[in-house]
C-alpha cells in the first residue's frame, strides 16, 4: 500500500479535527455544503443545456456535441487536473474554480439570450466549465482527510455521497422542470448563482488543514504529474482500485440503461413503476450508505464487503433479465443500488485512509478520466448489443459478465481482499 511521505505532517494536519463530530466540524460542513451545491448546479447545467440545445435546434447530434467535449476533457486533463490540485492551495483552487463557474455559466445565459447562432459559443464556454469542474472536483475530494481525521473518512464520505446523490437525481429533476416552466436562460442563471454560492462557502470555511502540511512544489509540475502516474500504476492495492472502479461504474450504468428499455419494451411497466424503478436505485443506494455510515467505528472485512457486493451484482442482474414483470424486478433494483453502494462509497473511503494526503488530488484526477469515459463506452457498447439481441438477453448476458471480472478481482486483487 502506499505510505504517506510525511506522516507526521500529516498527523498535525488531522489532530486538530480528529475528535471533532462531523456536525460540529465547521469547515468540513461548509465544504460539504458548498460541494453539494455545486454538484447540483453541476447536474443542473448538464439537464438545461442539453434540453434547451434540443428544444430550440432539434438536433440531438448537437447536443451529444456537448456531451462528448466534456468527456474529451475529462479524459485528457484529469490526471493534470489532480495535479494541479495536489501542488496549489486546495481550498484556494476550489474557490478560484466555482468563482470561474458562475462567471461562465453567466457568460453562456448571455450568449443564449442574445446571440442568433449561439451554438458553438455555447460549445466553447460549456468545455471551460468542464475544465473548471475537473479542477474543484478533485480538490473538494482530497480535502476530506485532511478536515475530518481518518478516524472520521468513512462517516464523511457516506454522508458526501448521500448529498451527491440526492444532488445529482433532484439537480435533473427540477433542471427539466425550470427549463420547461420558465426557460433555458433562467434555468442557467440559477445554475451560475449556485456556483456562486458554493465558492462563497469554501472562502467562509477558512484555512484548511492542508497548509500546515510539508509542501512539494520543489518538483516541476511535470515531475509532480510523473510521480503521481508511476506511484499509482506501481503500487498493487492503487492500481486494484482503478481496475475495481472503472468497471463497477462501467457494468452499473450500461445495466441501468438496460433496465430501463426492459421496463418500457419488455415490460411495458406504468408510469408508477417506471418511477420507481428509477428511484430504486438512489434509494438503495442511500440505505448502503447509511450502512456504512453506522459501520465506521468498526470496521471490519471491508475487503471482503467490497468485492462480495460486486459479486452479488451479477446473479441480480441475471435475475432482473429475467422477470416477467416490472413489481417483480423492484425489490432486486433496489438491492442492487445498495450493493453499488458498497463496492463504490468502500473503495472511496480506503482510498482517503491508504493514499497519502499529498498524493489525493492525482488518485482522484486518474479516477475521474477513467470513470468518465466507461459509462458512455459501456452504453455504447450495449446499446448496441441490445438492439441487435434484445435488452434482457443483454443483461443476462452482462450479469455473466460481471461474476466473472468480480471473481477475477476476488483472485487477484489480494490487497483490496485482505483489507480490513
Amino acid at each position: 500500500m502506499f505510505v504517506p511521505t510525511s506522516p507526521e505532517a500529516e498527523d498535525a494536519a488531522g489532530s486538530l479535527v480528529r475528535s471533532v463530530p462531523l456536525h460540529r466540524n465547521r469547515k468540513f460542513m461548509l465544504l460539504f455544503t458548498g460541494s453539494t451545491l455545486s454538484v447540483f448546479g453541476n447536474c443542473f447545467h448538464s439537464i438545461a443545456l442539453n434540453l434547451w440545445v434540443l428544444q430550440t435546434t432539434g438536433s440531438a447530434a448537437k447536443m451529444s456535441l456537448i456531451t462528448v467535449t466534456h468527456m474529451i476533457a475529462s479524459l485528457l486533463l484529469g490526471s493534470f487536473a489532480g495535479t494541479i490540485a495536489d501542488r496549489l492551495n486546495r481550498r484556494l483552487l476550489m474557490m478560484i474554480c466555482d468563482s470561474s463557474r458562475f462567471l461562465i455559466v453567466s457568460g453562456i445565459a448571455l450568449v443564449m439570450a442574445h446571440l442568433d447562432q449561439p451554438f458553438m459559443w455555447i460549445v466553447a464556454l460549456s468545455a471551460l466549465s468542464a475544465v473548471a469542474g475537473l479542477l474543484q472536483s478533485p480538490s473538494s475530494q482530497a480535502s476530506i482527510t485532511d478536515l475530518v481525521g481518518r478516524d472520521r473518512v468513512q462517516q464523511a464520505a457516506g454522508l458526501m455521497n448521500i448529498a451527491d446523490n440526492a444532488a445529482r437525481i433532484s439537480g435533473l429533476a427540477i433542471g427539466g422542470y425550470i427549463v420547461a416552466q420558465f426557460g433555458g436562460v433562467i434555468a442557467i442563471v440559477t445554475d451560475a448563482i449556485l456556483f456562486g454560492l458554493s465558492a462563497l462557502l469554501v472562502f467562509a470555511a477558512g484555512t484548511f488543514p492542508q497548509a500546515e502540511r510539508a509542501q512539494t512544489e520543489q518538483n516541476s509540475f511535470r515531475q509532480d504529474w510523473l510521480e503521481g502516474i508511476k506511484r499509482v500504476w506501481a503500487d498493487p492495492f492503487a492500481r486494484g482500485v482503478t481496475f475495481l472502479t472503472t468497471f463497477v461504474i462501467l457494468f452499473f450504468v450500461a445495466n441501468l440503461m438496460l433496465i430501463q428499455v426492459m421496463a418500457v419494451k419488455v415490460w411495458q411497466a406504468s408510469p408508477i413503476h417506471f418511477g420507481l424503478i428509477e428511484a430504486a436505485i438512489p434509494l438503495g443506494y442511500a440505505i448502503g450508505a447509511v450502512t456504512i455510515m453506522g459501520l465506521s467505528k468498526s470496521p471490519r472485512r471491508r475487503g471482503h464487503l467490497i468485492l462480495g457486493s460486486m459479486l452479488a451484482m451479477g446473479p441480480l442482474y441475471i435475475a432482473i433479465a429475467m422477470m416477467p414483470q416490472a413489481a417483480a424486478a423492484i425489490p432486486l433494483i433496489l438491492v442492487v443500488g445498495t450493493f453499488f453502494s458498497f463496492c463504490t462509497l468502500l473503495v472511496n473511503v480506503i482510498m482517503r485512509v491508504e493514499v497519502p494526503s499529498e498524493l489525493q488530488g492525482r488518485m482522484f484526477g486518474i479516477l475521474g478520466s477513467l470513470t468518465s469515459v466507461a459509462p458512455p463506452l459501456g452504453l455504447t457498447i450495449m446499446a448496441a448489443m441490445a438492439d441487435g439481441f434484445g435488452a434482457s438477453n443483454v443483461l443476462l448476458f452482462s450479469g455473466v459478465g460481471l461474476i466473472a471480472v468480480a471473481s477475477a478481482a476476488w483472485l487477484w486483487l489480494k490487497p483490496i481482499r485482505r483489507y480490513q
